[in-house]
């Protein structure tokens, strides 16, 4: 099984929008669920954001020369805090029949990759506290606590 990440071509654009719109619902948390299609319409405007903003990247992921994971990486927001230039790992998902084989580690080294490269001096991520999966994977790649987003529900539920 051979694992590789390559950048995004126009041919991907259906795969990249199935597997953010299918895998969007699981990047929300059990403190502030949303539904399904809320967070479809949440992908949906983030590759709109892309596609305006031509510093930003999205890589493939292959297992075997199939499309099995894509990683959305963003360079032209600033650190909210420093103001410096940062990458930030705006959306990652590999699709379930892919999971567990390597695909989201090596989307998150060419991440990695691409950012060394534009000579960032960091690079950022957001992760629901819930996904242990995904918590372990950053951890294991490098990534440390640096802030904590609490939310405490005061109103009524998101429909």
């Amino acid at each position: 099984m051979a694992t590789s990440v390559r950048y995004a071509r126009p041919d991907d654009r259906p795969f990249i929008t199935t597997l953010g719109e299918s895998s969007s619902a699981e990047t929300t948390s059990p403190q502030r669920p949303a539904p399904a299609h809320a967070t479809a319409l949440a992908f949906r405007k983030l590759l709109a954001y892309c596609d305006e903003h031509a510093a930003n990247v999205t890589l493939v992921g292959e297992v075997d020369g199939a499309r099995a994971g894509i990683s959305i990486v963003v360079f032209d927001v600033l650190d909210d805090v420093t103001q410096r230039e940062q990458a930030f790992v705006a959306y990652m998902a590999v699709a379930r029949e892919h999971r567990r084989r390597g695909v989201a580690r090596a989307l998150l080294a060419a991440a990695e990759e691409e950012a060394r490269r534009r000579g960032m001096s960091h690079i950022s991520l957001m992760v629901t506290e819930a996904s242990e999966p995904a918590r372990s994977l950053y951890a294991q790649a490098g990534f440390t606590d640096e802030r904590v987003l609490m939310t405490k529900a005061i109103g009524r539920a998101a429909r």
